[in-house]
């Protein structure tokens, strides 16, 4: 297989600071050092050291030494909207592309898809995390870049990923929210957070040794998924983006102890196990494993096995008038229509004293009740009522961090610590695939 060029959408702004750290060309003009480009009276204009000049949009700059060059993206907003959202300074390898599209710039990153992991696995994971689970973790990165390639070329017009009524606001999220280029550096793809984490020889180590390495399925590159903590059980593709049967990404009990657990889809069973602390390898609180997976700022996260949150009713109706652009008045009940085999809500109806309507998947949930992002759509809700009856406040209880489609990020890395290999801990959370061997070429 040829060596794949990819294009990751990174810092979307009015106006963009990047430092050119090297030579780097646009046709036959050369350009280094720190430069803005903003958008003013409909032209791009890019401000440089040797003065100013209009560019078009697509306007891209190549590093004349690939191996030695690179730029710095300077205020890019990670996490976006979700619990940890902070800006910082990112360096990059390949060349910088700027797009102008409409209501706001944005800055392409484009290199090759092996430079590429070795930044995500980094950004995902910790760059100190154990071989083995790195290279878990290349072998899903690598084979999930490659289906949405692959599902971007397949893709048909009349694609929806939303429908809306009266009744109902069901809606799920994917990469084909990205029209202009293959994908985005943060949460809603894979992180991807620049060179500057990435250089450890164990990251390299497990880039090269697992180099063209994919998951498959019938022949057929895996769509392969992951999310920080299942709670215990993971949850199926269906359920949470398109209604496509990925057979591979399907009901995991996360555990080598367990057998079997209750049917999470019902709603008192859910409620148990959301209310338990069950022996599953993502059930830790495991220092050293977690400072191996989780990155610095993910740390700042105690909860994420077992968590709870609280609003009184006030605060919950505005929270949810704001997330949804939807005035249901006062919030008055919350009721799961649906779980998937996890336990998630993927349907629930949300009522208030003007509006009840039906919403989902399992993202928009999230959204619904939190300023960021619950940690995930597992969760119960307790209703303390006032003396009249009437609902004064809404506590959440709830199991894992994610979506919790895939690999378990916490559980791998207990797996690993474990003494699993990558290839065990691949096949225990993508039953009935298998890893083939890609040709890349250099």
């Amino acid at each position: 297989m040829k060596s794949l060029s990819l294009s990751i959408g990174i810092l979307f702004a009015p106006g963009i600071k990047f430092r050119l750290n090297g030579i780097y060309r646009n046709g036959t003009r050369t350009y280094t050092g720190e430069c803005f480009v903003t958008k003013n009276t409909g032209e791009l204009h890019l401000y440089t050291p040797t003065g100013e000049e209009t560019v078009s949009s697509g306007f891209t700059l190549t590093p004349d030494d690939y191996e030695h060059a690179d730029f710095d993206l300077l205020d890019v907003v990670i996490g976006i909207h979700f619990h940890w959202e902070r800006t910082e300074n990112q360096k990059f390898k390949g060349a910088l592309q700027i797009l102008d599209e409409q209501q706001y710039l944005t800055a392409v990153n484009i290199l090759p898809l092996e430079d590429y992991l070795l930044s995500v696995i980094s950004s995902e994971m910790s760059a100190t995390s154990s071989l083995e689970l790195l290279k878990a973790h290349a072998v899903i990165s690598r084979s999930w870049l490659i289906a949405q390639k692959t599902k971007k070329e397949r893709m048909t017009t009349g694609y929806e990923s939303c429908i809306q009524d009266e009744d109902q606001y069901i809606r799920w999220f994917d990469r084909e929210d990205h029209d202009h280029f293959d994908v985005c550096a943060d949460d809603h793809c894979q992180r991807y957070q620049g060179i500057s984490k990435a250089y450890t020889p164990v990251v390299r180590q497990a880039i090269e040794t697992t180099r063209g390495e994919v998951l498959a399925y019938n022949g057929d590159v895996c769509d392969a998924r992951f999310s920080k903590c299942c709670g215990g059980v993971s949850e199926r593709f269906d359920n949470t983006w398109e209604p496509v049967n990925h057979p591979y990404l399907t009901k995991i009990i996360d555990s080598a102890s367990l057998a079997s657990v209750p049917d999470l889809s019902e709603e008192a069973q859910a409620r148990a196990w959301i209310l338990s602390s069950p022996d599953v390898f993502c059930n830790t609180r495991d220092k050293q494993v977690l400072s191996n997976v989780l990155n610095d700022y993910d740390q700042e996260t105690q909860d994420f096995f077992r968590w709870e949150t609280s609003y009184t009713t006030k605060e919950l109706s505005t929270l949810v008038k704001t997330k949804l652009g939807i005035d249901f008045g006062t919030i008055t009940s919350i009721e799961p229509l649906q779980r998937g085999v996890s336990g998630r809500i993927i349907r629930l109806r949300l009522t208030g004293t003007k509006k009840s309507m039906t919403i989902g998947k399992e993202l928009i949930i999230r959204k619904a009740f939190s300023p960021s992002h619950l940690y995930s759509s597992a969760f119960i809700v307790e209703t303390e009522k006032n003396s009249s009856g009437t609902p004064a406040r809404f506590t959440f209880k709830g199991a894992g961090w994610g979506h919790g489609v895939g690999l378990c990020q916490i559980g791998a890395a207990v797996m690993s610590s474990r003494g699993y290999s990558y290839k065990e801990i691949l096949m225990h959370y993508f039953p009935g695939s298998e890893i083939i061997q890609l040709k890349m070429e250099n």
